[in-house]
């Protein structure tokens, strides 16, 4: 496969506004590069202001002209999320596209959010939750496409039920699987719930694969003081085009999910090499921890509870 940007067509976005959390770096960074090059508005929400000026300065350097803005937002706080909501409600413009890419992986030790969830499910999951409920009006006004960025840690794991929280015994790597599969029966159960209710929102998922992102390099804010064993070697495969994805690689799945004229709701889209760790991006099967409605509609329900964040019925 070219390693080249054009190994996906995105199709003209022009008047078309896209939210894209987690785009201050790696594959956020490219997904919000390449939808500003279509003409796409882009909005940044952002942790990190620094990281997101840089950001825009590289996406402008690309993209002379690109319509692109940052806005405030830490996942793991639900009165951020809440803030950023109503300050996008507040300039009342519809969102057509919504990208959940943000997120955190594996702190060796166990952390919590702002608002005491366990970091990863409250982050990758919970805040994201929250966030499409605040801006469920302007994605039904722009009839929106919201693709949720899970992960192949997904493809197996379960929900921790009785301790979502993992206050009782904490694993890094099963807290992750639990937040990316939560996530991912979000995004189903929204497609579901949107055509039952006639939100006109569609909803689908995508993964990555494997690349050497920042998920794994050294976060002093996670308590990971250097880059993991995993990620070098990583690193190592991808430059050496074995099996691997890189940055500009792993974004495709989201962005074909996002933009592409045949992408379906309620599918899963990921690299289509051996083990879908790389490799051209394409529909797959979904995760069987991703194919029980009850457990979807049972995670919606709690989630609800959890952020105080209420859909219409």
């Amino acid at each position: 496969m070219s390693r080249t940007r054009t190994d996906l067509t995105v199709p003209d976005l022009s008047g078309k506004r896209a939210v894209v959390t987690g785009a201050s770096d790696g594959m956020g960074l490219a997904m919000a590069t390449r939808l500003a090059a279509a003409g796409a508005e882009v909005v940044m929400p952002v942790r990190n202001p620094r990281k997101g000026e840089s950001a825009l300065g590289a996406i402008r350097r690309a993209v002379p002209g690109a319509d692109v803005s940052l806005r405030a937002l830490d996942l793991s706080s639900l009165g951020s999320v809440a803030a950023l909501g109503a300050d996008l409600c507040g300039e009342g413009r519809p969102i057509h596209l919504f990208v959940g890419n943000a997120g955190v992986m594996t702190p060796p030790d166990r952390q919590t959010t702002a608002d005491g969830f366990e970091l990863q499910f409250g982050t990758n999951h919970l805040g994201h939750f929250a966030l499409v409920g605040h801006l469920l009006p302007l994605l039904r006004a722009g009839r929106a496409r919201v693709t949720s960025q899970i992960s192949i840690a997904a493809r197996r794991g379960a929900i921790n039920w009785d301790d979502l929280s993992w206050e009782r015994g904490y694993h890094g790597q099963r807290a992750y699987s639990q937040s990316k599969i939560a996530f991912g029966l979000f995004g189903l159960e929204l497609d579901r719930r949107s055509r039952a209710h006639g939100w006109g929102v569609t909803s689908n998922l995508a993964h990555p694969g494997v690349a050497p992102t920042s998920l794994l390099a050294a976060r002093p804010e996670l308590g990971r003081s250097r880059d993991t064993p995993q990620v070098r070697l990583i690193r190592a495969l991808s430059a050496r085009g074995i099996l691997l994805g890189t940055v500009e690689t792993a974004q495709l799945p989201a962005l074909m999910a996002a933009t592409g004229p045949d992408a379906r709701p309620g599918a899963l889209y990921g690299p289509s090499g051996p083990g879908h760790l790389g490799g051209p991006p394409a529909e797959q099967p979904l995760y069987p921890p991703l194919r029980s409605t009850a457990d979807a509609a049972r995670i919606w329900a709690v989630s609800e509870e959890l952020t105080k964040v209420s859909y219409p019925a």
